[in-house]
């Protein structure tokens, strides 16, 4: 997946691997792989990268290790991840336990409404993987035109749909015109 962001932002920015290659000191060969998903750039190299295409390095980070299957590959996952991003808490509380059955939980965050009752209920925690792959019907935290939600991730007919399990809220369906992040998946809630 790492590959895959690298060669999403370096297009986005308009720069060719030539470009890139010599702004970071890669071999083109190297770098072709590494944006084809046949191997991992080092720390530094993925440093260089980052430098090179102004943008920060740890949202790549955390796509460091991770596979995008073929159903994610095809309705455009990877388009939805942010990289030039960091999600603003306004309302530190304290540091909390990380329960040891989730190691790769990178922030805890407090539940706002009763819309993913009875699972997580206001007021829970919810423990948070950044920039991590969801599968269809896990659940997951989303910024969708600017406002933050957590919902469980659905795939219908081709479309994008946010689902709480509480029935009394309304699913949200995502359209092409919407501004839409996957910040990451929930760790404790199945």
């Amino acid at each position: 997946m790492i590959g895959d962001m690298i060669a999403k932002v370096r297009k986005e920015k308009g720069m060719t691997k030539t470009e890139l290659a010599k702004l970071t000191d890669i071999n083109i060969g190297h770098l072709t792989h590494i944006e084809k998903g046949e191997r991992n750039p080092s720390h530094k190299a993925l440093k260089n990268i980052c430098r090179a295409l102004d943008i920060p390095y740890q949202q790549l980070m955390y796509t460091y290790d991770k596979q995008v299957s073929e159903e994610q590959e095809s309705y455009g996952f990877i388009n939805h991840i942010s990289y030039n991003k960091v999600l603003a808490v306004n309302n530190l509380q304290d540091f909390i336990d990380c329960p040891s059955n989730m190691p790769s939980a990178s922030l805890a965050v407090t539940i706002n409404d009763n819309s993913m009752e009875p699972k997580l209920k206001k007021g829970d925690f919810a423990f948070i993987e950044f920039n991590s792959l969801l599968e269809n019907k896990e659940v997951g935290i989303f910024d969708i035109n600017g406002k933050i939600l957590v919902r469980r991730f659905v795939i219908r007919r081709g479309k994008f749909v946010l689902k709480p399990d509480n029935k009394t809220f309304e699913e949200i369906e995502i359209k092409d015109s919407d501004t839409f992040y996957i910040i990451g998946k929930v760790l404790n809630c199945k």
